[in-house]
């Protein structure tokens, strides 16, 4: 015998009606949740602050000195009036027109003044005048080669070591014939430039250069040769 199911017992007819119903107790339980209220209170106590306070500092007002401008030089005025007054005015001899720090022992040196001497010395010397000086009849070239290469001595440390070359010498002619400032302007090494200056301040008297008719001072620059033979 098939046994067959009742059709008012199938809860498959049902189901929706479940579902329906579960639906609205969920969203009844949620409500619920939103509107319960507890009835404990939790008291919450702030911690008491304690006033601090700050000090300020305290910053003084300083005021800008003002700058004043600079007071105008006072105007000299000069008068053209002459205040004539007699001869008989007596002039107080204790005036101010005397130093206070004069002494009347104090020692005057009086100092010799020779200025033309000390010109004639001084002066820079020419270097061309209108009447060159002369040496034995001859120019600067009669000086070099006729005296200077024939008087010269060439020193022996010098030769030993193979040393040679040019010495420049520069001199001056004096108002009176003689040689003066002997110098060397470039050397060579010192045991020529010392033989160099010896022959040059050596020299006999020259004729001196003129200029405007007056003997001077003349400048002359000239070469001093050494060469091994």
């Amino acid at each position: 015998m098939e046994l067959k199911k009742n059709p008012k017992a199938d809860l498959q007819n049902k189901k929706f009606m479940f579902f329906e119903i579960g639906l609205a107790i969920s969203l009844g339980i949620v409500l619920l949740a939103f509107e319960w209220t507890t009835t404990d209170t939790v008291k919450v106590e702030l911690a008491g602050t304690q006033d601090v306070k700050v000090e300020q500092e305290i910053i003084p007002i300083t005021n800008r000195d003002e700058v004043k401008p600079p007071e105008p030089p006072k105007q000299i005025t000069v008068s053209d009036v002459i205040k004539v007054v007699d001869d008989n005015v007596k002039i107080n001899d204790n005036s101010d027109i005397f130093d206070s720090e004069f002494s009347e022992d104090a020692k005057v040196t009086i100092m010799e003044f020779k200025g033309e001497e000390q010109e004639e010395e001084e002066y820079t010397p020419f270097v061309i005048v209108e009447e060159m000086p002369t040496f034995g009849g001859g120019d600067i070239n009669e000086f070099r080669i006729n005296y200077v290469q024939k008087n010269l001595k060439y020193p022996d440390v010098a030769a030993e070591n193979g040393i040679q070359g040019r010495v420049i010498i520069n001199f001056v002619v004096e108002p009176d014939g003689r040689v003066s400032n002997v110098k060397v302007v470039r050397g060579v090494d010192p045991s020529l430039d010392k033989e160099a200056v010896r022959v040059v301040s050596a020299s006999p008297k020259w004729k001196p250069g003129k200029q405007r008719g007056k003997p001077v001072r003349v400048q002359y620059t000239i070469p001093i040769i050494f060469v091994l033979q």
